[in-house]
């Protein structure tokens, strides 16, 4: 994060005593980034952090990859993997489907109507875009209430759980849709809009003032539990399990609500989409124009509802286009999407295009897209700088027949069509 806080009960002077009323010493916990060389905060805990009762595996799912070969580009469903009423009894850490991955990032997703259980993912910082629902997110820095549309950015091994807002005046209503990217690195702002001490810069399309940050303590006894019960902790690591990536379930000694206060510079936080301003020019922009996020090997962009190309011979939808060093990997969210109509894209729909594939509009989007002054659309765009593999939640999601969208189908492909 690209600025300090300070929330609720810290001593003035770090690494010296600080009690309680009744005298007991708090216990200071240093939560760091790159060892002690990079962004960090203190935390003041009621009980001992590393005060763990038990140990047992958890079972993350299937993590496996396979390559996408013979390459080609693919579309996938992500709602068929959760047909209405499947999500009941889904959790958004258990029930997560992982989609695409490779050495820099996962790609999963999941619909959660049931609370989830605590959990710290100790690989690498979760971004977490909130594609339908309302949930509240707890974590040991604060509580946030997210609605669509949010970014979640949670740092390694932040403890939190998601609860899901399922029930309205008339009963059940939509799931929580997430959608996780999960690192194996760090989730921050692009480095051309930060400042050398880290400020957001003017040429940024967002600020310091979008962000949601936390602004008091959450303990256990504000949820109303039991800060003395041993609590359950899911933690997801690198290790020997599918993917290479393995679970232990913690039980902690104490509930881990427990933070009376923290300062430092690293924390969870929200940005709503809304809040991201596009940039728009006289011919169509590239997409790193629209970039909100950037980790190790991968960046994130946003697609939003924006003002189109103004030049009188301008054509708004994307050019064909080869992207020799990434992957391209397109989440659809909301509105039309001008580029794909015929193309079966919609709603909940993820497109990949791979490098070595050239990509661009469907059949007659260019066409149909001349005078266009305007583009209602939304979705977060993923671009990986080494090949993604598919998971489980690919081949489940699959429809089978986007690699031939641009000739009209398989047996046109093959020049048996008629």
């Amino acid at each position: 994060m690209a600025y300090y806080r300070n929330i609720g009960h810290v001593p003035p002077k770090r690494h010296t005593q600080h009690r309680d009323p009744e005298g007991n010493l708090y216990y200071e916990e240093l939560m760091g980034e790159e060892g002690f060389s990079s962004d960090s905060s203190l935390l003041y805990h009621r009980g001992i952090p590393s005060a763990v009762v038990d140990y047992r595996e958890w079972e993350v799912g299937d993590m496996s990859l396979t390559p996408n070969h013979p390459l080609k580009p693919l579309h996938f469903k992500l709602h068929d993997l959760f047909p209405a009423g499947s999500e009941k009894g889904v959790d958004a850490v258990r029930g997560r489907r992982l989609v695409l991955g490779n050495a820099d990032v996962r790609l999963t997703y999941v619909a959660a109507d049931q609370r989830s259980p605590w959990y710290r993912n100790a690989i690498g910082d979760e971004l977490v875009y909130v594609e339908r629902g309302n949930a509240r997110l707890e974590t040991v820095f604060g509580a946030f209430e997210v609605r669509e549309g949010h970014y979640a950015v949670i740092p390694r091994a932040t403890t939190h759980r998601w609860i899901p807002v399922v029930e309205g005046d008339e009963g059940y209503v939509e799931p929580l849709r997430l959608y996780f990217v999960e690192a194996n690195s760090h989730v921050t702002p692009p480095k051309r809009y930060l400042s050398k001490y880290g400020q957001l810069l003017e040429h940024s399309p967002f600020c310091e003032r979008d962000y949601v940050v936390p602004t008091e303590p959450l303990l256990a006894e504000d949820v109303g539990e039991d800060p003395a019960a041993p609590t359950e902790v899911y933690v997801k690591h690198r290790g020997h399990g599918s993917g290479g990536v393995g679970g232990t379930v913690h039980v902690q000694a104490h509930h881990p609500l427990d933070v009376v206060g923290w300062d430092g510079c690293l924390y969870p936080f929200l940005m709503h989409i809304d809040d991201y301003e596009p940039l728009t020019g006289r011919v169509h922009q590239p997409p790193p124009t629209h970039q909100v996020w950037e980790g190790h090997n991968f960046v994130v962009c946003n697609f939003v509802p924006r003002k189109v190309d103004y030049h009188p011979l301008s054509i708004p939808v994307p050019y064909y286009h080869s992207n020799v060093d990434s992957d391209e990997v397109m989440f659809y969210t909301a509105g039309d999407y001008e580029a794909r109509k015929g193309s079966g894209i919609g709603r909940g729909s993820i497109s990949l295009h791979p490098g070595g594939h050239a990509h661009g509009p469907q059949p007659g989007a260019m066409e149909a897209s001349l005078g266009a002054e305007y583009f209602d659309e939304t979705a977060v765009m993923v671009d990986t700088f080494r090949p993604l593999d598919l998971g489980e939640g690919a081949f489940a999601s699959d429809d089978g027949v986007y690699p031939w969208s641009w000739v009209g189908g398989p047996a046109d492909a093959k020049g048996e069509g008629a």
